[in-house]
Formats: C-alpha cells, sequence, structure tokens
C-alpha cells in the first residue's frame, strides 16, 4: 500500500506549481503586452515629433520633416534640422531600451516572487509533513532489557 502512494505529496504539488504557474504568466503576459505598447507610442511620439527654429521654419524644413528619421531624410528634410533633433531622438532611443531593460527586470522578481517562493515554500512544507509523519509511522525501537540479572 504503501509502495502504490509513494511520493504522492510529491506529485500533488507539482500539480499546484503547474497550475498556478498559468495566472502569474497570464499577468505577467498582460504586463509586458501594456507595458511595451505604451513604450513604443512614446517612442514612435518621440521620433516623429521635429523641433525648428525660427529659420528652419521660414525655409520650409516643416513640409520635409516629418515621420521617423529616417522618412524625413528620404522626404528631403535639411541636415542640419536631422543633426538638431537627433541627439534627442537618441535619447528617446536609449529611454526605450532602458524601459524594457526595467521591465525584463521588474518581471523576474515578480517570477521569482510569486511562481519560485511559494513553490519552494509549499516545497519545504511538504518536505517536513512527510519527514514527520514517516517518523511518527515507525514502531519504537525495541528496548534492550537486561533480564536475568
Amino acid at each position: 500500500m504503501v509502495g502504490r502512494h509513494k511520493n504522492r505529496w510529491l506529485r500533488r504539488w507539482l500539480v499546484v506549481i503547474v497550475f498556478w504557474a498559468v495566472p502569474v504568466a497570464i499577468v505577467a503576459v498582460n504586463e509586458i503586452r501594456e507595458e511595451m505598447a505604451y513604450n513604443a507610442v512614446d517612442l514612435n511620439t518621440a521620433l516623429t515629433t521635429w523641433q525648428f527654429t525660427d529659420a528652419q521654419r521660414a525655409a520650409g524644413a516643416p513640409a520635409h520633416c516629418h515621420g521617423i528619421p529616417d522618412d524625413a531624410r528620404a522626404a528631403g528634410c535639411p541636415a542640419d534640422v536631422l543633426s538638431a533633433n537627433a541627439p534627442r531622438q537618441q535619447l528617446a532611443i536609449d529611454e526605450y531600451a532602458v524601459r524594457k531593460s526595467t521591465l525584463a527586470s521588474y518581471l523576474w522578481h515578480a517570477f521569482v516572487g510569486y511562481w519560485v517562493v511559494p513553490a519552494a515554500t509549499l516545497f519545504v512544507i511538504g518536505v517536513l509533513i512527510g519527514g514527520v509523519r514517516r517518523a511518527l509511522r515507525r514502531p519504537p525501537p525495541p528496548v534492550k532489557g537486561t533480564a536475568g540479572h
């Protein structure tokens, strides 16, 4: 009978942590999707917004400088406008990269905190309960008496 049910708690633990992984994964995927959509819109806004001096406006640069820098360059945007806006656009690209790495770091900490730690805690509790049950199940050792003295 014991052989049939050996490690039953381990199978139950595996089922629990696999099912617990589902809501954790759903939350993580939704968070990634929403945050990256926000970040992509923010990056696109920063890359497609152009700043002009009065002289550049008078020269008609806004008519040629629209869209992302590659599209603006293809449309004939003056080099001085491209170079004046390049540092700000590069900062936006760098900020996007930082946001991606920060999101990955947050999600890693959330995965450890909401899945790995509970799984390990349940495993340790299961091992402790199994050890206590096993210790209580064993008969006490026979008492060696000194009969006949």
